[in-house]
């Protein structure tokens, strides 16, 4: 589970123009902010990166899982 989409609208950037940045497709970071798929380490670190954050910061705590 990630948080990518909670990130993007506490920051106030769209989903698009994170695709854009990653050259990546639209339904693709769709797909990660909706969590119907989870994105490799690298593009995790790749997200943390363009958005100016900690990786950890796009990740959900494991207690919050249970």
């Amino acid at each position: 589970m990630n948080r990518i989409k909670e990130v993007l609208e506490k920051k106030g950037i769209k989903q698009k123009w994170l695709a854009e940045q990653m050259g990546k497709s639209y339904n693709m970071v769709n797909s990660y902010a909706q969590n119907r798929r989870q994105p490799s380490l690298e593009d995790l670190y790749k997200i943390a990166e363009i958005l100016n954050i900690e990786a950890k910061e796009l990740l959900v705590p494991i207690k919050e899982l249970n």
